[in-house]
């Protein structure tokens, strides 16, 4: 099984952070308005290519390996 290049959703969510961000720090409630919807449409953004890579919500909530494993690895 090859590998997935994800770099292009690692970009969009680290875009997505950024507006979250830009979010929480305006100032008006215009501001807050339109970035409001820029986040969403980041959002959807990110579900769209999860969706086209044929991700789904375990592939991020489950580790790929043990922590028993992933010590084992570190030490040696």
């Amino acid at each position: 099984m090859t590998a997935r290049d994800t770099s292009h959703l690692v970009a969009l969510m680290t875009g997505l952070s950024r507006e979250r961000q830009r979010l929480a720090n305006a100032r008006t409630e215009q501001e807050r308005a339109l970035r409001a919807v820029w986040v969403r449409q980041s959002e959807k953004e990110v579900n769209a290519e999860e969706r086209f890579l044929g991700m789904t919500e375990t592939d991020w909530n489950e580790p790929e390996m043990s922590a028993d494993d992933l010590m084992a690895e570190l030490m040696a």
